[in-house]
């Protein structure tokens, strides 16, 4: 999240946090900014205090995971691995309290002793965050084992704020009426639901659970329309239908690759055909409200060569990439090494780049989803201004025969494939100037 910008999404009316890869780290919409509460994972209280002021403003409330025992939390201090260190524990959270508006939680587990534990939350408590949750189960323990209400209901009776009783699902909480049961039996002021909700939603109705099948229709329009990432939709999808993954539609949603393919799996398909022309003519209407001069990549154009092309990995051989090839070109030649400059434009966060080589600028007129992808379009274009090979498969080029390296089974457009084509001293990183005017490796050639 440190390094995410904070992008207001006007085709999905939604905030994003959008990662220098241009993966959506978070995003959340006005609907949900009086409810939603971000949780992080943090072991540094600096570090803390720069998430939560970036994300505060589109938030209810702000917790820090004191709880997660997995290892790729507990091995960077974070989630469990705090609970060994109540001074780092109590300045992260003294921190944030000082350091935000909203209100701050912690999610934490208990200890192996019940006195360690209520000495823990007691001083927890002092830090001024508004109210704490607890897992009723030690760091080792997981699912299959019971979770303590004991424990739970005397740290509740020993602290003036809020405790919030987690860990009931399935054995405690699998219909609406039994959180109520949890939260009397636990002495809480309320109770967090994890894996039940999850396994079905509409556990939080009072009517009593919805169909299955209603339920995750309801949940894949939602993914669609908000443009969710098709391996998290899918995820979210598994874990509702557990049991029934060996089901004809189970198989298919296990075998589905794309957003499209999982809506088809759930007789989804027209909705999801509807909702893309939909969005895309939300894009294509903001653009053309956009001046023209927001939409170059560069202020200045003049002097530039420009085609309409585009990179297709499918045309190109696995070891060979267009950038590879007027990289090389350029030392048979004696010049400086390409420099390119790759911009983002926010109203898609679709790339553009213009290539520099012997004081001559080229670039491609076409936008694409990646600075990968940009780049090598704009390498394409400055190959083909001069009449040189770029790659294709079919196209010879004897100075790249001796240089060639096997890379089986290698996506050819992948990171690992190109990589391992650049022979020798090519396996120096370039440097790309990005928008910020900063410098940073140039990854995938």
């Amino acid at each position: 999240m440190l390094q995410c910008k904070r992008v207001v999404n006007e085709v999905l009316s939604t905030v994003d946090f959008v990662a220098p890869d241009d993966r959506v780290v978070f995003r959340t919409c006005e609907r949900e900014q009086s409810k939603v509460v971000f949780q992080m994972g943090t072991s540094d209280a600096d570090r803390a205090l720069a998430v939560a002021k970036l994300v505060e403003n589109d938030v209810a409330g702000i917790d820090v995971n004191m709880g997660c025992p997995k290892e790729y939390s507990t091995k960077g201090g974070m989630g469990a691995a705090l609970l060994s260190d109540p001074d780092k524990i109590e300045k992260i959270l003294s921190t944030l309290v000082k350091g935000i508006r909203r209100p701050v939680t912690c999610k934490i587990r208990i200890l192996p002793s019940l006195e360690d534990t209520l000495s823990l939350v007691k001083r927890i408590e002092r830090t001024g965050i508004a109210a704490v949750t607890v897992h009723g189960r030690k760091r080792e323990e997981r699912p299959q084992h019971p979770v303590s209400c004991e424990a739970i209901k005397a740290i509740a009776e020993t602290l003036s704020i809020p405790v919030i009783a987690n860990g009931g699902s399935h054995d405690h909480i699998q219909k609406y009426l039994d959180i109520e049961d949890f939260r009397q039996a636990t002495a809480a002021s309320s109770v967090m639901v994890a894996r039940a909700a999850m396994w079905n939603p509409s556990i939080f109705l009072k009517e009593g659970l919805r169909p299955l099948e209603e339920v995750m229709q309801k949940y894949i329009r939602y993914a669609v329309q908000y443009e969710n990432h098709y391996t998290n939709t899918k995820y979210c999808l598994c874990q509702m239908l557990r049991e029934q993954l060996e089901s004809p539609q189970g198989r298919l949603l296990h075998a589905a690759q794309s957003s499209q393919e999982i809506c088809e799996a759930f007789g989804l398909g027209a909705f999801y055909e509807e909702t893309t022309r939909e969005l895309n003519a939300r894009r294509a209407e903001l653009l053309a409200r956009t001046p023209e001069a927001a939409r170059e990549p560069v202020e200045d154009t003049s002097g530039v060569i420009k085609m309409a092309v585009k990179f297709d990995r499918r045309a190109y051989s696995p070891q060979i990439t267009p950038k590879m090839c007027l990289l090389e070109w350029c030392r048979k030649e004696k010049l400086a090494q390409p420099v390119y400059d790759t911009v983002q434009r926010p109203l898609d966060r679709l790339f553009c780049s213009v290539v520099t080589v012997a004081e001559q600028k080229y670039q491609s007129t076409l936008w694409d989803k990646s600075k990968k992808l940009a780049e090598q379009a704009a390498a394409i274009v400055c190959l083909r201004s001069r009449g040189l090979p770029e790659g294709r498969l079919g196209e010879e080029n004897p100075s790249w025969h001796k240089r060639k390296r096997e890379a089986p089974d290698q996506d050819p457009g992948g990171p690992g494939a190109q990589e391992q084509a650049v022979p020798g001293e090519l396996c120096k990183k370039l440097f790309v100037a990005l928008g910020s005017g900063e410098e940073s490796p140039l990854e995938g050639w």
